[in-house]
């Protein structure tokens, strides 16, 4: 019995005692790369690198042979050749909570907004591993945007993740906006990743609202920000999306944009010395996106429903990181410059978009309604060039000629002005008198109704 309680007070002064410190020093800096020497850590570790101007917090990425490598989460001016680098223990954590909301956040988790430091959070692991895949409940419950043209041809779910597909200055903020004041979520998380700094202030002004900003938390990392920082605030956004959804509470995630986030991985793995590969990205980068992306959806108690933006360069939507999203993603919203240049706003093109769950969350009476307006549409399309050199001849195709006649109220029910509201019921009941379906019978199953 005595050595039992001798061990057990061994323990516990063990326990208490003060360890030493792990540190080493900077050998060697190119880029936004360092290579510490004696400095023992796992990958993952933050460490402290101690500057002229102070501590500069630094992640363990790699090792090569007697050195760590290591990349930083802030900017490396002041750090001289030599500099103790401090091992702190621990992984990177994320501040989580609801006295995030109405907050804007750096890419570290520290405020933005100049209200003061925050209060009613604590902290938890970065990075998570996503709920199991038979923990996961099926998606059910219609999930709705507000916006017109989404709601009724390509119909999302609550929890479903999904990729808006764009080109530069096609209106991709102004329809992320009428989505974040109007859709029917909990709490939303904006990710903002790699954008201008203007573009920050007059995202959180103007397209979310002091309105929504009450319910919203955006976390914000600039384009002028180190890679591993944006990368790092792709990841916070999750997991303060997590904390909610944990919670019970339906989530709106938006993240703009996951392309520029790969872009970020794709500096900080070329910097840790990956091989480039397709157009300069890593290999890491197909282990990368699918670790972010599987962390939204369902989960036991609540939901996170996703939308990422996806910039195509010159609009083509087989860059590598679009190819790659649209294999995870749940359904792709494509925005047509086309479109826009017509001024049809919102510019969802409903022939190349895809709503991979919209029959799992609709009525059958308005799939069917759905299904006939884009075989018009489609129909149209086919002629388009006939049309528009005035080849064709009326009287060649009667559904063409009906759907000529009926082109005028389509677009009207597709166009939507970002300040003009429409109830789902009263815009699915325009959708069925436009394709002309019969009137609505008592059978009709209301399973989707959210």
């Amino acid at each position: 019995m005595t050595a039992t309680l001798d061990l057990a007070r061994f323990r516990s002064r063990l326990a208490a005692a003060p360890t030493l410190a792990r540190a080493g020093r900077v050998r060697r800096l190119v880029g936004m790369t360092l290579e510490a020497e004696g400095l023992p850590g796992e990958i993952g570790e933050l460490c402290l690198v101690k500057g002229a101007r102070g501590d500069v917090p630094v992640e363990i990425v790699g090792f090569h042979g007697e050195r760590t490598t290591l990349l930083p989460l802030e900017r490396l001016e002041g750090i001289a050749d030599g500099a103790v680098v401090t091992a702190t223990g621990a992984p990177f954590a994320a501040p989580v909570g609801d006295g995030l909301l109405g907050r804007v956040l750096d890419g570290l988790g520290r405020p933005l907004d100049g209200r003061g430091e925050l209060r009613d959070v604590r902290h938890r692991p970065l990075i998570a591993a996503p709920p199991a895949a038979m923990s996961r409940p099926a998606i059910a419950r219609r999930f709705e945007t507000g916006v017109r043209s989404i709601d009724l041809l390509t119909t999302l779910g609550e929890g479903q993740r999904v990729g808006i597909f764009a080109g530069s200055g096609v209106g991709k903020s102004t329809l992320l906006g009428k989505i974040l004041r109007e859709a029917k979520a909990d709490v939303t998380v904006l990710a903002l990743i790699g954008e201008r700094n203007r573009e920050v202030r007059d995202f959180v002004d103007k397209q979310l609202g002091p309105a929504g900003l009450k319910r919203a938390v955006v976390v914000a990392a600039t384009s002028d920000r180190p890679a591993l920082q944006r990368m790092k605030a792709a990841h916070l956004a999750a997991t303060i999306a997590e904390e909610f959804r944990d919670a019970g509470r339906r989530v709106l995630m938006v993240m703009d944009s996951a392309t520029r986030f790969a872009m970020a991985l794709r500096e900080a793995g070329l910097a840790a010395g990956e091989p480039p590969a397709t157009r300069g990205y890593p290999p890491s980068l197909y282990a990368e996106l699918p670790r972010l992306v599987e962390r939204f959806g369902t989960a036991e108690k609540g939901s996170i429903t996703a939308l990422l933006t996806v910039l195509v360069e010159g609009d083509d939507l087989n860059d590598p990181v679009a190819d790659c999203l649209r294999g995870l993603l749940d359904g792709h919203l494509v925005l047509s410059r086309n479109l826009a240049e017509r001024g049809h706003y919102p510019p969802v093109d409903p022939l190349k978009s895809l709503s991979r769950l919209m029959d799992q969350v609709t009525v059958p009476r308005h799939l069917a309604a759905a299904q006939k307006l884009r075989h018009w549409l489609a129909l149209h399309e086919d002629h388009r060039d006939l049309i528009e050199i005035g080849a064709y001849r009326k009287g060649s195709e009667p559904l063409l000629d009906k759907v000529l006649e009926k082109l005028p109220q389509v677009n009207a029910l597709l166009r939507q002005a970002p300040e003009e509201r429409t109830p789902f019921e009263t815009a699915l009941a325009a959708l069925a008198a436009l394709v002309e379906l019969p009137p609505a019978g008592a059978a009709d199953d209301r399973r989707a109704a959210p």
